[in-house]
């Protein structure tokens, strides 16, 4: 789940981002791309997710 929302924000800050884009709203979008992509950089490095601990609250398992 964690990565298939990681996965969503990348896709849609993309396309909201890129001038080249159809759906083109702000190159500030591009923030949101950079910001996600800290954040998997962050938890590979420590093991530890923000978005794993608010799925668990809604009652999303661990695991596949």
């Amino acid at each position: 789940m964690v990565r298939m929302f990681a996965g969503i924000f990348i896709l849609v800050s993309l396309a909201l981002g890129v001038a080249a884009s159809p759906v083109f709203v702000s190159a500030y979008f591009l923030w949101v791309t950079a910001f996600v992509g800290a954040n998997l950089l962050q938890s590979s490095l420590t093991r530890w997710c923000f978005m794993e601990t608010v799925l668990r609250k809604f009652g999303v398992q661990s695991g596949c």
